[in-house]
């Protein structure tokens, strides 16, 4: 797909932004995308890591530093990049990461899918799953958003069908 700033270059770079509620696409080569102030640099995971582990600096710029044994990065580093160094990083500064992964996904635990999970424990999922959804319908309904409440009681009406 060519650029559609300038129709010359391939584009590279594909930008979403939603203002006021319309939803806008742009693809840009590399070229236009600078000129637009977008650098590759600038991706939303690494600015969203970086402003989230930011508030570190002022602490941990003021005494000595840890550096990881692998790459030789600080906390400090990563924090104003938004990316580890290595995989090492993870288990050098695991106290630093675990506010933060806390803040971000609610636990520092793993829940996922247990693969070869007996039928009884998949049964107790269902309830729970279950349970949460007609919570989830009662707000729906007193809240008088009735179409998703159809279809969350269809969700309900098919999980306990599959029982």
């Amino acid at each position: 797909m060519l650029c559609e700033k300038c129709g010359k270059n391939m584009a590279t770079t594909h930008i979403h932004s939603v203002v006021n509620g319309v939803a806008r696409e742009m693809y840009l080569c590399d070229e236009c995308a600078a000129k637009e102030g977008i650098s590759m640099a600038d991706s939303g995971f690494s600015n969203m890591l970086a402003s989230m582990l930011g508030d570190t600096l002022s602490i941990k710029k003021q005494g000595e530093q840890t550096r990881c044994k692998c790459c030789g990065s600080t906390f400090s580093d990563i924090a104003e990049k938004g990316v580890a160094g290595c995989p090492e990083c993870y288990k050098e500064f695991y106290n630093e990461f675990l506010p933060y992964i806390k803040r971000v996904h609610g636990s520092v635990k793993h829940i996922g899918k247990n693969i070869g999970a007996s039928s009884a424990s998949q049964q107790e999922g269902n309830k729970v799953t279950i349970e949460s959804l007609r919570d989830e319908l009662a707000k729906l309904i007193s809240e008088e958003k009735f179409e998703l409440a159809a279809e969350v009681r269809d969700k309900i009406k098919e999980m306990e069908a599959q029982k």
